[in-house]
């Protein structure tokens, strides 16, 4: 079954790192970083839907608005969607953070604000499953499944 994977987290909290170690050779990888434009974010993510092409959607997806853009255009395609909840303190993300070059270090009140607002995915959203991500030095990962 096709898989739509949606990250959630704050900047900084391995997210790209996670999905080059775990997904990299199987997901298509929708990043707005990358992209640029959320017009060019919604044709690739539009085109994984169409072809049944498994993907990540690499953003941090902090709140449950943030990622219904996904999650129910998904389901309505058979897609089995999954959410990985990347659950870091805030002073590890802006450690990791600060270690990025150029644009891609998010200011500090970038990551702060994505924080407060940052809503833990539920299965009431429509995931068909959700995992906790938790980050071990360097770049190790412990994923836990929500049993609820």
């Amino acid at each position: 079954m096709n898989e739509a994977v949606i990250f959630v987290g704050v900047q900084g909290a391995g997210k790209s790192t996670f999905y080059l170690q775990r997904f990299f050779d199987t997901h298509v990888r929708i990043n707005l970083d990358m992209l640029r434009t959320r017009h060019r974010e919604r044709l690739l993510f539009e085109a994984c839907l169409q072809a049944g092409q498994s993907f990540v959607v690499d953003n941090t997806n902090a709140t449950v608005e943030h990622r219904a853009r996904y999650v129910a255009p998904a389901r309505e395609r058979g897609f089995r969607v999954i959410a990985y909840f990347f659950d870091v303190e805030l002073r590890y993300a802006m450690r990791r953070n600060r270690q990025r070059p150029g644009a891609k270090n998010i200011p500090a009140a970038g990551v702060t604000g994505t924080f407060r607002k940052l809503q833990p995915p539920t299965k009431a959203e429509g995931f068909d499953q959700i995992f906790t991500v938790g980050v071990q030095e360097p770049n190790q990962f412990v994923v836990t499944p929500d049993l609820a």
